[in-house]
């Protein structure tokens, strides 16, 4: 390289590119994860191998085999007692491909990660930002098997407080990348000092908390199976505000335990985030900003309304598995344009990063 400035621009643009990559990578697993929670999948592999579970079964005998490990368990004696080897292979290869993802996953971070180290091309700081990552991802790999081990017992479904917990730590693993993605790929940044922009970042951060949240009570939808009822809108039950909401004792077990009150929920979230993206989009209009805060608000606007409208499509079909996985998958991109916004708004272009 001709000067070192330019050898770090170019580094930090490679590592950007490489957590680019891995943020995809945890995008196409929550897709996967949520095809297979779609099709009843997610029980179908009762072990957990993480280090030699690499290869499904091969061969008659073993796929025979482990035909007969699922048929022990409560979901098949319940629910698929009728099922042919044929139709297990179906439901185990969801499960696998997830299972087999996440573990390339760990493989595209640690490669490049003792590349980057070994070249010295990683400061402390970003040396120390990224092994939290890593070790988030394998506390999700144990989550994940935590999830699953609740649906293997006398109830043949997952714990929807588990599955919540599940998809609450794949937002955070998948923000905290793209966040140091915006921290690297946007050429020395100052926090910002206007009080009204300061306003206005905070505001974006209230937003996309709320898009947190509204993901998080789909969580309980999902693992409630509420999105098979009440396949109306706006009304439930023929009104508003449905009579059942509070039939579970205690009270404030409702919206995680009832499923007319965790539908209701996140339909009550999902107005509550499209009026909260809306103001925040007024009153970017009304303010003098550089274009990339104003276009990261307006596309968050953008897929705000998307994103409700797919949720309205997917319940009034009845929660068709494309549908459902679609809408999964476009909470994590309305999520990913709101922390855009926040940093965006929270940083401007033009101050000194340390490389």
């Amino acid at each position: 390289m001709s000067d070192a400035p330019l050898a770090i621009d170019q580094r930090r643009g490679i590592i950007a590119l490489w957590l680019v990559v891995l943020c995809a990578m945890v995008f196409v697993m929550v897709v996967l994860g949520g095809v297979t929670r779609l099709t009843h999948s997610g029980l179908s592999m009762v072990e957990w191998r993480p280090l030699t579970g690499w290869l499904p079964p091969l061969g008659e005998s073993e796929w025979r085999d482990a035909f007969a490990k699922y048929q022990q368990f409560p979901e098949y004696r319940e629910l698929n007692y009728a099922m042919s080897l044929h139709g297990f292979k179906s439901i185990y290869w969801h499960e696998y491909l997830h299972r087999l993802w996440g573990r390339l996953i760990g493989v595209a971070f640690v490669f490049p990660f003792a590349v980057f180290a070994l070249r010295g091309w990683l400061d402390r700081s970003l040396v120390g930002r990224l092994l939290l990552a890593f070790v988030l991802g394998g506390l999700q790999g144990l989550l994940g098997w935590y999830m699953v081990k609740s649906g293997m017992t006398d109830e043949p479904d997952v714990s929807q407080y588990r599955l919540t917990a599940h998809l609450g730590a794949a937002f955070v693993i998948f923000g905290y990348l793209l966040w140091l993605v915006f921290d690297l790929l946007v050429p020395g940044v100052s926090r910002v000092k206007d009080p009204g922009r300061r306003v206005l970042a905070r505001f974006a951060v209230v937003v996309t908390g709320l898009i947190l949240v509204m993901a998080l009570s789909g969580g309980f939808v999902a693992g409630l199976d509420a999105g098979f009822v009440y396949n109306t809108f706006p009304l439930m039950e023929g009104r508003l505000v449905p009579d059942s909401l509070f039939e579970a004792t205690p009270w404030y077990l409702n919206p995680f335990e009832n499923i007319v009150t965790a539908q209701f929920v996140h339909r009550l979230l999902a107005v509550v985030v499209v009026a909260a993206v809306a103001v925040l989009w007024s009153r970017v209009r009304g303010t003098a900003l550089e274009a990339r805060a104003r276009h990261a608000v307006n596309v968050t606007a953008l897929v705000a309304v998307f994103q409700v409208a797919l949720g309205i499509a997917t319940l009034l079909l009845v929660v068709p598995v494309a549908l459902g996985a679609a809408h999964q998958a476009g909470a994590f991109v309305l999520f990913a344009c709101a922390l855009w916004a926040v940093h965006a708004l929270s940083f401007s272009a033009g101050g000194t990063m340390k490389a």
